[in-house]
């Protein structure tokens, strides 16, 4: 990289180079929306070269290919290692077309030459059956970012400049996106940025002034007023408007160029220990380009304009097939970007094309921080033996399970200073994370206070309230190949959950690409759970996510439920080796009992879900009368519960006790890697006997697990089913008939026998939770028995 000090002004030559690149991108660009023949134009356009489905998005495509083939130029003379990051992800031709012209895309997709025959492949792959999707999707080299769910450009560019201190990552904003909520709360990451370990984002706000169907809010605003918006954030804004040539290539390269030096002296400034105020956040540098909607494409079309307007957002000329008039519009369109100037009689760029690229190992679409399994270095993981708790007999001792996971985290901070994070919505300490802060302090850039604590400039825990920000930046973070954790109350990881399952998508489609190298893992912990927000009431308490990584693909999709905390420990363990997944992990922080000693807890944690033989009835069997089984902390201490109350009171009465920690081991191996083999799902649940099944989310998805199991049916599920309040911990599972009491009757109601006195039993369930009802209400707590019970209070234990 040189100093920064400034990009020489162009000449002639480089000029032509630039706009040539430019036109070129324009024209593959066209020719990948309409052509499935003729690409070069090498005969007169007829109808039966055209596509008969014509899907694509022009009007923001000129605008991102002008904008990267200026970076292109900056990369040329500094040697800047950037990435580049689209917002509006409906532009996929443009960035299919850069990588192309580069020569990287061909390098990964070899039937796609870089000649005539490739080029006919190209626009006949894109976005059509058997192909390429319009967006700039996994399968665009270079990219890290769809923008398919539109606000999440930035976030993903600054998560991947974290501890990336060499990289500049350029988020070209698109003016709808930049309407959405995720992007107006994105803007606030230069709020964590620090220049001494960090990279830079240089946001690009293109306003083109429409959106699909109608004007966009920041592109109609006054100049002043969008400059204010910016500089209130924090950014010194540069600004570009116009669509005259050459002029508007001489100011962007400009306005590039002034930027890259405002970024590279706020870096030399923090890194070389200069007179920067600490105290002071840097102004980092944004630029608002201004350019038409479908610059350079159709002005009219039937007598309507169509170029500066939301006519130009897709597919200008719809009807090419049909009237004549309209594909002789397309090929003067075309023609109009010289393509004989562009690609020789082989296909190929021409030199003076060539001469807008970058060299090879500087070209964005080769970053291999855009394929980041490339740079994925292994986490050094300390050995989880030395947080586990010690459990001499299940059920007797609580503790905070998350406080164990936290101290782990405090040593994976020491050991890995330059590639783990963790991500979390100003909860650390709240989620009993923050041992943490022994070691590492939370990252600020704004003002800092006496009374703050753990608050540093240059921290690299990541605390900001904003569900969106925490979580796409780990996605930023992971996909450019570090490590990391996203740490959130449970109700509201359904904020972000969109980009969850966005995530996954991702990680499910790059796994189909032999190209793309694994990445680090999507690690989530939901924390602060339903069943203990029992404080903060209903609008605190749901289990939602758990269905939304259900339904994904089993190639990524994932679900732990530890039930203690040395489970959590042993699952910790195999999420942060983890690659390419999306681990969702949900344990609440509250004191809870423990059950399980560490290595108890791995082999139940490998095995996925086990018999607790400690807590059931069917020692000298294998025919028990009624499965208890559950997945989930809470719901697992009132399953152990419930098979004490049985164990006491019905003695004769054959209780098998199952946990699941793994929920995905339900399901059938054929339709995901972990699920159980028939033998081991028989040796848990039986083949025949009915499962009272306690579960932590709700009820559907334990029966959607099991479906096509022996007798699926036989599965009686008790979970969350959208009953709570601020109240009391016990009166959360009674509301959602999910208590021990509850439990018992079932077990009852579904056993093969039925004992002696199993309806006086059922009759005292009865009138426990009519008494609990009254007590609470009169003392504000749960009853003594089951505020205080653990296993060591029945005598059959001892």
């Amino acid at each position: 990289m040189t100093d920064g000090d400034g990009v020489p002004p162009w000449d002639d030559d480089e000029l032509a180079g630039v706009d040539a690149w430019w036109r070129a991108a324009n024209y593959l660009t066209v020719a990948q929306i309409y052509l499935a023949a003729n690409p070069l134009l090498r005969e007169p356009l007829l109808a039966g070269h055209v596509k008969p489905r014509l899907l694509g998005h022009w009007g923001t495509s000129p605008g991102l290919s002008f904008v990267y083939a200026h970076a292109n130029r900056l990369i040329r003379h500094t040697g800047q290692r950037m990435i580049y990051l689209a917002g509006p992800g409906h532009g996929g031709p443009a960035l299919v077309a850069a990588s192309w012209l580069e020569g990287h895309y061909s390098e990964i997709y070899p039937r796609v030459g870089r000649d005539a025959t490739g080029l006919a492949r190209l626009c006949r792959q894109f976005s059509t059956p058997g192909g390429i999707p319009s967006h700039v999707s996994v399968t665009t080299p270079g990219s890290i970012h769809e923008g398919g769910e539109l606000g999440y450009v930035l976030v993903h560019a600054f998560g991947a400049v974290f501890d990336a201190p060499d990289l500049i990552a350029l988020a070209v904003v698109g003016d709808g996106e930049a309407e959405t909520g995720p992007l107006e709360g994105s803007w606030k990451g230069v709020s964590f940025l620090d220049p001494r370990h960090d990279g830079a984002v240089l946001p690009v706000l293109h306003l083109n002034g429409a959106k699909i169907s109608g004007p966009t809010v920041l592109a109609r605003k006054p100049p002043e007023e969008v400059r204010s918006l910016l500089e209130g954030h924090g950014y010194d804004v540069l600004e570009v408007s116009g669509d005259d040539l050459p002029g508007m290539h001489q100011r962007f390269a400009t306005g590039l160029a002034e930027a890259y030096d405002r970024i590279r002296a706020i870096q030399r400034r923090a890194r070389e220990g200069g007179p920067q105020d600490r105290r002071e956040r840097p102004r980092w540098p944004a630029i608002v380009l201004r350019t038409p909607k479908g610059w350079t494409g159709p002005e009219e079309v039937d007598g309507v304009r169509v170029a500066g307007t939301f006519r130009s957002h897709q597919v200008p000329l719809a009807g090419v097939r049909e009237r004549p008039e309209h594909l002789a519009l397309l090929e003067r369109w075309m023609r109009s970007y010289r393509p004989e100037e562009l690609f020789d009689a082989e296909g190929a760029p021409t030199p003076v094309v060539e001469a807008g690229n970058v060299p090879a190992e500087l070209r964005m679409s080769a970053s291999p921080q855009a394929n980041g399994g490339l740079l994925t270095r292994d986490l050094d993981l300390p050995d989880v033996r030395g947080y586990a708790l010690d459990v001499l007999r299940p059920g007797t001792v609580r503790a905070e399970s998350t406080r164990q996971l936290g101290e782990l985290l405090r040593e994976i901070y020491t050991r890995n200073p330059d590639r783990f994070r963790l991500f979390c919505p100003d909860e650390t300490t709240s989620n009993r994370l923050g041992a943490v802060f022994e070691v590492e302090n939370r990252a600020f850039a704004e003002r800092t206070e006496p009374d703050d604590v753990a608050v540093e400039h240059g921290g690299r825990v990541m605390e900001v309230l904003s569900e969106h920000n925490c979580h796409g930046w780990l996605e930023g973070y992971t996909l450019t190949g570090r490590h990391g954790l996203f740490a959130t109350y449970e109700a509201f990881a359904m904020v972000s959950a969109s980009q969850t399952v966005q995530h996954a998508k991702w990680l499910e489609e790059a796994g189909e690409l032999a190209w793309r190298a694994p990445v680090p893992s999507l690690n989530v912990l939901l924390t602060s759970t339903a069943w203990r927000n029992d404080h903060n009431g209903f609008s605190h308490q749901g289990p939602g996510l758990i269905q939304n990584v259900l339904t994904q693909r089993g190639t990524v999709s994932r679900i732990y439920l530890p039930p203690d905390a040395n489970c959590l420990l042993a699952v910790s363990e195999r999420v942060l080796r983890s690659r390419s997944r999306v681990n969702l992990v949900v344990i609440d922080k509250q004191s809870q009992l423990q059950w399980l000693d560490l290595e108890s807890a791995r082999a139940h944690c490998a095995a996925g879900a086990g018999v607790w033989d400690w807590a059931g009835t069917d020692h000298d069997t294998d025919d028990p009368d009624v499965v208890l089984a559950c997945a989930g902390d809470v719901v697992t201490m009132e399953t152990v519960a419930a098979a004490a109350i049985l164990a006491e009171r019905l003695p004769r009465l054959r209780v098998r006790v199952a946990n699941v920690v793994d929920l995905m081991s339900l399901v059938r191996p054929r339709d995901h890697p972990h699920g159980m083999s028939e033998r081991r799902f028989r040796e848990v649940f039986t083949d025949d006997v009915d499962v009272v099944f306690a579960f932590h989310g709700f009820p559907g998805a334990v029966h959607q697990l099991v479906h096509g199991r022996p007798r699926a049916d036989r599965f009686h599920v008790r979970g969350f089913v959208e009953q709570g309040s601020t109240t009391t911990p016990f009166d959360m599972v009674v509301r959602n008939g999910a208590s021990r009491y509850h439990l018992v009757v079932d077990a009852l109601n579904n056993a093969r026998r039925t004992p002696r006195g199993a309806g006086d039993l059922v009759d005292w369930c009865t009138a426990q939770l009519a008494r609990h009802q009254e007590y609470v209400v009169e003392h504000l707590e749960d009853m003594p028995e089951v505020r205080d019970w653990t296993l060591g209070d029945w005598a059959h234990r001892s």
